[in-house]
């Protein structure tokens, strides 16, 4: 597949019908077929730089907002200092990194749609997940750039990694796993909404509780006890504790097993719903 063969549909033009062979094909054409589709978003990537600014900014401006604004008086109450908090912090954010990278899949794939590239894309003997894993791999790509970013900030702040680099690397790929799960919500957001507004407005709805209402910006033994209850069973809760146990040392069994069971369960129950809306929406 080539990516002259990668066009939108002629604005004014009636989609052509999608096809329904995908049966077909078999995984290596698929894997082709992914990887055409991959260069083809890192394309547009190529094309507009700008696309990355959030992956890019994001890290350093959530890393030093919340040192040194909240880092004091958090770290205080932990016992420490902002020296304890970042440690505190670091892995909570990579948690967080790919629920907003999530996010910008939803909003892609609304675009695109608004555009008639999908269109195009439905009329082509290739499977109709295909295309949404390729978004996904491309969006896992921009999320490692985040947690880099995010790591070489908290390094420079002073940060001490207090088990092993394979601690360090089991974190990154436990926050990839789950990230690519999140991706399949935002998918079906995108599909299911009009428009890539609605999409981004319905995305933070969910992601704000989520997030604020979990481990990841402070310990949860001062919320109260319904919110506790809310955060034991947050799967952000448990990403970012198993990833501090990784990186910083404690047990991590369960929280490593109860996120990759949510993961499982996400991608299970969102990615047939995702591909089946990606196959009937006009």
């Amino acid at each position: 597949m080539s990516t002259a063969t990668l066009t939108p549909t002629p604005a004014g033009t009636a989609p052509a019908k999608p096809l329904h062979d995908e049966g077909r094909i078999g995984l290596r054409s698929n894997l082709r077929h992914i990887g055409a589709l991959v260069r083809r978003n890192l394309l547009q990537i190529k094309k507009d730089p700008e696309s990355m600014f959030d992956a890019l900014l994001m890290p350093v401006i959530f890393t030093l907002l919340f040192v040194y604004v909240f880092g004091g008086s958090v770290g205080g109450s932990m016992g420490g200092g902002r020296q304890e908090y970042l440690n505190y912090l670091i892995p909570g954010l990579m948690a967080m990194m790919g629920m907003n990278i999530a996010m910008a899949v939803g909003t892609g794939v609304n675009d695109d749609f608004r555009k008639g590239v999908m269109d195009r894309f439905r009329t082509m003997p290739i499977a109709r997940s295909s295309v949404l894993i390729a978004k996904i791999v491309v969006e896992l790509g921009r999320m490692m750039v985040a947690t880099l970013i995010l790591l070489g900030m908290g390094f420079a702040l002073g940060m001490e990694l207090q088990t092993s680099i394979l601690g360090l690397i089991g974190a990154i790929a436990l926050s990839a796993v789950f990230g690519a799960a999140i991706m399949w919500i935002f998918i079906l957001l995108g599909l299911a909404m009009k428009t890539a507004q609605a999409v981004q407005g319905m995305g933070m709805l969910v992601l704000m509780p989520l997030q604020f209402g979990s481990s990841i910006f402070a310990p949860t033994r001062t919320m109260p006890g319904w919110l506790q209850t809310f955060t034991d069973y947050n799967p952000l809760s448990n990403l970012a504790d198993a990833a501090r146990g990784l990186m910083m040392g404690g047990p991590v069994a369960h929280s490593v097993w109860v996120t990759l069971g949510w993961a499982a369960v996400i991608t299970a129950v969102m990615a047939p719903l995702a591909v089946a809306k990606f196959r009937k929406k006009s």
